[in-house]
C-alpha cells in the first residue's frame, strides 16, 4: 500500500524559471538513468525477492519507494522551473504563439528556438514535465533491468546508481541557480546512499561470484587475449592474481596461435588456478540445491497469501 505524503523528502527551491534547463532535468525525470528508471527496477526486482530474501525484498522496496519520492522532486523543480508556461499557453486570444510571431523578427526566431529545443513545453504539454528524455523519447520499459537473480540485480542496482551520480555531477554544471543546485546535490549524494546499500546487502549473500550457480571452467577464466596491435599494456586485470577467483592471470600474446594448435581451445588445460573441473562440478551440485533450497522452502506449496495483516 502506498501513501502518498504531500511534503517533499527534500525542500526543492528555485530562484527563477528556466524552461532550457527544465528540458535538460528530464534527463533525471523521464531519461535512461532516470529516477523513474531506479524506481521501478527495484520495485520488480522486489517480487522474487519476497519469499526467499525477505530482507532484501524490503530493502528494495524502501528504496523503490524513496526513488518515487525523487521522482517527484524532480517533477516539482522541472515544473517550478517552467514558471508561467502553462498560464501564457491558455491566453489563447492575448498570447498565443501567432500574436508573439507577429511582433516582430526577433521574438518570431526566439519562438521558433524555443519550439525547437523544447517542443514538448510548447506543443505537448505545455507547462509540465513529461515522461521523456531531454530529447523527447518517451521513457521505455527496456531501461529496467531485473532478472530475479538477485546477485545479478544487485550489480546492476550499482552500477545504475553510479551512472544516475554522474548524471547529475553533469546537471549541475549546468545551472547557475543556486536552489537548483541544493536539489540536485542532495539527489546525487542519496545515489552515493543507495550504491553503498546495494554494495553491502551484495556482500551478506556468500559465494556470490561469479554470479549465479555455475562456476564457469578454469581453463577459460584467467586467458588475456592481446588482441590489438601496438603498445601493449600491462595491468591488475592481465597480471598477477585475478580480484575473485584468485587465479593467476595467463597472458596470450599470440592468441591466433594460442586458438590454432589448441584445437579452438578444447584442448587446454588449466593453467594458474587452483580450480579443476571436479571440484567445481561438487560446487555447483551444493550451490544449485542451497539456492533452489532457499527458494522453495520459502515458497507454500498450497494456498498463497503475500502478507499476514496485523
Amino acid at each position: 500500500m502506498f501513501y502518498h505524503v504531500k511534503d517533499l523528502q527534500f525542500n526543492a527551491r528555485v530562484s527563477r524559471p528556466d524552461p532550457r534547463f527544465a528540458r535538460v532535468m528530464l534527463e533525471a525525470f523521464g531519461g535512461a538513468n532516470g529516477e523513474l528508471k531506479s524506481a521501478l527496477q527495484y520495485f520488480v526486482q522486489a517480487f522474487s525477492c519476497h519469499n526467499p530474501f525477505p530482507d532484501k525484498y524490503d530493502m528494495l522496496m524502501d528504496i523503490a519507494t524513496e526513488e518515487f519520492g525523487h521522482l517527484e522532486i524532480v517533477g516539482a523543480t522541472i515544473q517550478m522551473l517552467l514558471g508561467k508556461v502553462n498560464g501564457e499557453m491558455k491566453d489563447a486570444l492575448e498570447d498565443t504563439p501567432l500574436h508573439t510571431m507577429m511582433s516582430g523578427k526577433s521574438a518570431k526566431e526566439e519562438l521558433i528556438h524555443q519550439a525547437f529545443t523544447n517542443p514538448q513545453f510548447l506543443v505537448g504539454a505545455p507547462g509540465s514535465p513529461a515522461l521523456t528524455d531531454s530529447n523527447g523519447n518517451p521513457w521505455c520499459a527496456t531501461y529496467v533491468s531485473a532478472t530475479a537473480e538477485l546477485t545479478v540485480d544487485l550489480r546492476s542496482n550499482m552500477a545504475g546508481e553510479a551512472r544516475a551520480k554522474i548524471g547529475y555531477e553533469n546537471l549541475l554544471q549546468l545551472t547557475d541557480d543556486p536552489l537548483v543546485k541544493e536539489t540536485l546535490g542532495f539527489l546525487m549524494a542519496r545515489e552515493v546512499t543507495h550504491y553503498q546499500q546495494f554494495e553491502a546487502a551484495l556482500a551478506t549473500i556468500q559465494p556470490n561470484f561469479p554470479p549465479g550457480v555455475f562456476q564457469t571452467s578454469p581453463r577459460y577464466s584467467n586467458l588475456y587475449f592481446d588482441l590489438s596491435k601496438g603498445e601493449d599494456a600491462r595491468g591488475p586485470w592481465n597480471e598477477g592474481e585475478s580480484t575473485q577467483l584468485k587465479e593467476q592471470w595467463q597472458y596470450i600474446e599470440k592468441p591466433l596461435e594460442e586458438v590454432r594448435s589448441t584445437n579452438g581451445l578444447l584442448d587446454r588445460k588449466p593453467e594458474g588456478t587452483d580450480r579443476s573441473e571436479k571440484n567445481i562440478a561438487k560446487k555447483e551440485a551444493h550451490l544449485s540445491k542451497e539456492r533452489s533450497g532457499q527458494v522453495l522452502s520459502a515458497t507454500p506449496e498450497e494456498k498463497a497469501s503475500w502478507c499476514k495483516y496485523q
